[in-house]
Formats: structure tokens, sequence, C-alpha cells
């Protein structure tokens, strides 16, 4: 087990001095707490999505999100001069320009900001609670030569979080009588919760103000409405004559009798840091280590090519970041007798989506022996199943599930099997996934919403075209940009993997299941109508009038990388050559081949323009793992395999410490170098399958269990 200390190393850091605003700018960090609420911003300290602040919080775990505290604008007043440590940007400047005076930013249990100038160091730090829509901010005073006044002027949000706010906002605040019990901010009638300000070693000075057209360009870059009126209801101020930390407390409380701001808080933070601490370390203390997959690293140390790869001790930089990214994605969703375990499929904007969840959940969950909480996410959407389907994604305003995906359902029974697998643990299986499974299987078999049904071939069909079912659904104004109804190639992957899971178990001694469809018809239907002969590859989609969708896509090599595939030896083979040869990039695979006339290399402008490239060449993250997976499967998991496999992730292991949002991966990249990153700036599977990839290289089961 590690120690506090080990603990606590689980960070990075960037040294900030002499470098452009623009570098600062495009690097971004993330705090989580467990309940779908977060902190982030740039690490300049200036945001530019109208994603970023101090506090989003969560009205209903994990969802009804407010944007509760934008930021705070900071002065420092030292030997007669002034120092503005915040940095905003408006339409044709920067103002103030904090960023001059950093100097590091780190980021571990918080985000820290490390300030030089003259007559005083300061280092501000972000702590986000667990299990509370608190924040913390500290103003640490490591270095004070002479008397410093300080002053902290807080900007509020209180708007739902996909939304932006313009100044006819009637906001108010109420000073509750003492600096220990605070400042209260609410609007007059949206009920957006109620933001608690408290500043204990400070006085507050009221003084309401809106400041106008604050500018986030990333929205402006995303064709989204960009500029945001923001309302400070004045400053808290102090006097420092000795180093000194100065805290600057926010929470996020309902609109409603008793939801706890005139009870008693949190006012240590030395007690915050050690919670933190505490809750890093059990992350840490996985059943599994995930090692440095690069060759010469921890994989030589462990006796790389020897082929007796164990669980190993060994702890390194990127081991630590993975298991802490995997973490943020854990959240606890709030039902009527309490909470389950659900998983988020990004940062900043996705809730729970069932196709993401389900295939980050062998990642996030299962090689880092979390067990307990893999089993409540699948029990989670077990309950929520519908006509045999499972929810392909949870409202973002409540607990209303949606069943719009062909694929989720599939996803719950490979992840199941896995789940299986990886814990023995045959009692919940039985009891509470088996019924489900075999519910889908009846379902899908006999029909269910949308189309859904096995056709005479036995393959599953779905959809028409005013339908996206698949995970390639983008669509605007009613223009489906890839239309896949019909037969799509992972799906039938899938369901052939399912039913084959099924024939396993009932030979390993469960009951027998009258109704399941013929695994070896699906076989062969599945050769037959996908096989491209002559491209050497799969099609990627049968239509309903029998007509394929022959172009190059990624969704092929599920057919390779699940524990079952309907493909020969020599088939696989081909396809993960094809998939190498066109669609394999640093950071993923492309989702489709450049050379197909719809490709579009780049992933930007507005709504439509940025739907319509979603899947028609941009790079998903997420890909590496069944690539990784399938390749080296069809290379019988050889050490020269291995080395080779270690490589395709190394560009993702850089990206998790160098760019993007520091400690996580990112939701898409272009298609085209230098592959800039995009989309949601954190995705769950993005961090899961870095993490499957990484285990599958070092510890090479196979599924009948060779190594």
């Amino acid at each position: 087990m590690p120690t506090l200390q080990e603990a606590g190393k689980a960070s990075l850091s960037v040294a900030t001095t002499g470098q452009e605003i623009e570098s600062l700018l495009a690097r971004e960090w993330l705090l989580t707490n467990g309940r779908g609420s977060y902190a982030s911003s740039t690490i300049a300290g200036c945001n530019t999505r109208g994603y970023h602040g101090l506090l989003i919080g969560s009205l209903q775990p994990p969802v009804n999100r407010i944007m509760a505290l934008a930021g705070c604008l900071e002065t420092v007043t030292s030997k007669g001069k002034t120092f503005e440590l915040s940095t905003f940007e408006f339409a044709d400047k920067f103002a103030p320009e904090g960023f001059r005076l950093l100097k590091r930013f780190r980021r571990d249990l918080g985000a820290h900001f490390d300030y030089e100038f003259d007559g005083a160091e300061l280092t501000k730090s972000i702590y986000l609670l667990r299990d509370t829509d608190t924040v913390a901010i500290v103003y640490d005073f490591t270095l004070v030569q002479g008397p410093v006044e300080f002053i902290s002027r807080p900007f509020v949000g209180l708007r739902d979080f996909h939304t932006l706010q313009t100044s006819h906002k009637p906001l108010r605040s109420k000073w509750l009588g003492s600096a220990s019990r605070g400042l209260l901010v609410r609007h007059d009638t949206a009920s957006t919760g109620s933001l608690l300000l408290r500043c204990p070693s400070a006085h507050f000075e009221k003084d309401p103000q809106w400041w106008f057209n604050f500018v986030y360009r990333v929205e402006r870059e995303r064709g989204q409405n960009f500029t945001e009126d923001l309302w400070t209801p004045g400053s808290f101020k102090c006097r420092i004559e000795a180093p000194a930390k100065i805290v600057l407390w926010a929470s996020l409380h309902p609109d409603a009798p008793g939801s706890g701001y005139d009870k008693p808080v949190q006012t240590d933070i030395d007690a915050v840091c050690r919670d933190l601490r505490q809750y890093q370390e059990n992350v840490l203390d996985s059943r599994y280590r995930i090692l440095d997959a690069r060759p010469g690293g921890s994989l030589k140390a462990e006796g790389f090519g020897d082929g007796q790869y164990r669980a190993s001790s060994i702890e390194n930089q990127e081991s630590r970041l993975l298991c802490t990214a995997a973490d943020q994605f854990v959240v606890k969703r709030q039902t009527n007798g309490g909470h389950t375990t659900s998983i988020l499929a990004g940062y900043p904007w996705f809730a729970d989506w069932g196709r993401d969840a389900l295939i980050a959940l062998p990642g996030l969950l299962l090689v880092t022996g979390r067990f307990d909480e893999a089993r409540s996410v699948l029990t989670t959407f077990a309950a929520a199943a519908d006509e045999g389907m499972i929810p392909n994604h949870f409202d973002d305003n409540g607990d209303t599930a949606h069943f719009n995906s062909v694929d989720a359902s599939l996803w719950f029974i490979n992840a199941a099997f896995q789940y299986l697998q990886a814990t023995g643990d045959s009692a919940t299986f039985t009891q509470e996934l088996l019924p489900t499974i075999r519910w889908i299987i009846d379902s899908y078999s006999k029909g269910t919403r949308f189309g859904i049904h096995a056709d005479a071939d036995g393959l599953i069909a779905a959809g028409d075209e005013n339908t996206q079912l698949t995970w390639m659904d983008a669509k605007c104004d009613g223009v489906a940009f890839t239309p896949r109804y019909g037969k799509a190639v992972e799906v039938n992957a899938l369901w052939y993997n399912a039913l084959m899971l099924m024939e396993t178990l009932e030979h390993g001694g469960a009951e027998p299941y009258p109704t399941i469809p013929n695994a070896a018809k699906v076989r062969s239907s599945f050769c037959e109508l996908f096989w491209n002969e002559r491209k050497g590859h799969l099609n990627d989609c049968i239509l309903p009038d029998g007509s394929a969708d022959q172009s190059l896509r990624p969704n092929q090599i599920f057919a390779v990388s699940l524990r079952f595939s309907p493909l020969s030896a020599e088939q696989q083979a081909a396809v993960v050559a094809a998939v190498q040869d066109k669609l394999l990039t640093p950071y993923g695979l492309r989702t489709l081949s450049p050379d197909a006339p719809g490709y579009i290399g780049r992933y930007t402008g507005p709504l439509r323009q940025r739907d319509e490239a979603y899947h028609q060449g941009t790079v998903w993250p997420y890909l590496i793992g069944p690539f990784v997976e399938a390749y080296l499967k069809v290379n019988d998991f050889s050490t020269q395999s291995r080395k080779q496999a270690a490589k395709f992730i190394e560009p993702l292991l850089q990206h998790l410490t160098e760019s993007g949002c520091l400690g996580s991966i990112s939701e898409i990249f272009d298609g085209d170098p230098p592959h800039e990153p995009k989309g949601c700036f954190a995705q769950a599977w993005s961090v899961a399958e870095l993490i499957r990839a990484c285990h599958l290289i070092l510890y090479y089961e196979t599924a009948d269990g060779r190594r």
C-alpha cells in the first residue's frame, strides 16, 4: 500500500514563467468530488469555456449542475505597489494580466498557482471537498516582507452550467451576521441553489457590481454563445503582516428548507487536505498496478519478455495519474433509497451514458480492483432497463432514462461477463445480472424499440433513416451524418459475442436458455454479409435493401477484439492490418479512412460543422483499447507485439501529462496532423481504454487463461 507521502505524488507540475498566454490557455485542469461536481479552468487561471469555474455543483448528483462560482479578482498591495493575480479575457484584451506573475502551476490533491512579486510570494490553491459541493480557495502567503493588503472579489454565476448569464438576472446577497457564517447569494426567482461565501480571516465590504462581456474563447471557436456577464456582491479584505493562510470557502446549497447553509461547516483546511490525501491513498491502493508501458521503462524492469507477468507493487507517475484520472468519472447517483454508483461519460458536459459507462467499466473499475463499485454500476443500469434495453443515458436534470441505443444493452452483457471473470462473484451475476442479460437477448431476438430485432439470418437489424442508434450518432437539423441503420458491424460482433458467452455459461453448468438464438448461424451470416473479400476488410453496415456500406471504419475492430470473434484467424489479421494502415494515429483510430470521399480532417466550427466531422475522420482515443487487444490477439501476444503495442500508446501517455487537460485524456482529436485535442477535455472511456491497453500489454492473459 502506498504511504500518504507517496499518494500525494500523483501530481503534475508545469513551469509557466516566460510562456506565451496562448500556451497557458491551451492546457486545462480538473478537480472532481464524486458527485458529478467539479472545478476547472486553464493553467493561466483564465476561464476559456462557459463550463469553467471554481465551483460547478450538482443539485441532484450527478446531474442538475450549476455554475456557482466563476472565479475571483485577487489583488495584493505590497510596498505601495498593487499586483493583480487574476486573468480575464474580454473582447480586445486580457485584464488583468495576472499570468505574468505566475511562476508555476501544479496539480495534485488540488490545483496550485505559484506567484512571485515584490515583497511577497503566494500560492493560490483550489481544493474541492469530497461528497459536498464546497470549494476551498487557499491563499498561502509563504513570504511576506512588510504589511500586505489582500482583496478577493468573487464572481457569481448561479446558472445552469449549459447556459450563460446576462446582467438582467436578479441576484442578491445577505450577510448572515459574522465572518464565520458568511454571505449568502441567491436569485430572487430561479431554483439554481444558493451560494454561501465565507472567509473567516477577512472582513467583507458590500459593493455589488455587474461586470460585462467576459469572453470564453473555446465557445467562440465552437460557434456557441461566448460572452457572459458576472455579478459580484463585494470584496473580502484583510491585512497580512507575516506568513499566513487566508481561506475563502464557497458552498452550493439547494433552495430548500434545511439545505445546510445554516449548519456548522468545515473550516479546517488542514483537515480537508488530510481527508483528500487519505481518499487518494485509497484510490491508489488498487488490486492491480498499471505500470509504465513504455519500452525501456517498468516493462523492462519487470522482466519484459519472460512471460511471467503478475500484479506488481511498482509505482510510477503514469500509473498514479491513470488511477486518479479513472476515479474522476466514478460518481454517486442519487436515488430515493440513497445512492448507487455510476460513471460520467466526460467532463465538462456529459452525464452518465450507458454505452460509455459499460465500455469504460472494465478499465476504470475492474483493472483497478474497484469491484464493489463495478457491481453497483451494473446493477444501476440493470435496474433502469426497460423493454429489454439498457438506457442510453440519463437526463441532465433528473433520473429519466433514455433508450435510443442499439449497442448499450450488448455492452452491458459484455461488461457483466467481464465482471464475473474478474471477481468470481457468481451470486451477484446469477441473481442480479443474468435475468437482465436473458431479457436483453430475448427482446433483441423477438423485437423491441426502434425496430431492433433478429432477422431471419440471425443478425440484429435496427432503426431507419430517421434514427441514430449506434455510437456514431451525430445528427443536426434532421441530417444524420453517419447513417448506419440496418445491420451494423460492431452491433453484430457484440451480438455474436453475447450468444457465445451465454453458450459458455451453459456449458459451465448454468440452466439452459431454450430460446437462445443459434450462434453458429449468426457467425455464418456475419461472415457472408460483412466480409469484403475484394477490399480485405469488413463492410461497416448492411442497409435494409441489402446493399453494403463498404467504408473503412474502426467499428470492425470489435469483431476481432471481443472475446469471441466470428472471423477466421486470417480474416482477423486482415482487419487489423487494414485498420492499422489507414485508421491508426498516435492518439487512437480515425472514424473514417482519409481516402474516403466524405473524410473530414478537422473538428472545428459551429455545431453543424462539428457534428459533420464527429465520425467522419475525427480520432477517438478510446478505440486504442480494442485496437491494442486485437493487435495482440492476432500476434498471439508475442513479446515483439507487446513491445510494438507499447509504442502505440506512448503518445497518449504523453498527452496525459503534457497537453489538453493535464492528468486526463481528451474525448477526440483531429483526424489530420498535428491531431489537436478537441471535444470534452476529459473522457471516461478514453482513460479507461488506455488503462486497459496498458494492462493487456503488461499482463497478457488471453480469454482462455493462457499467458
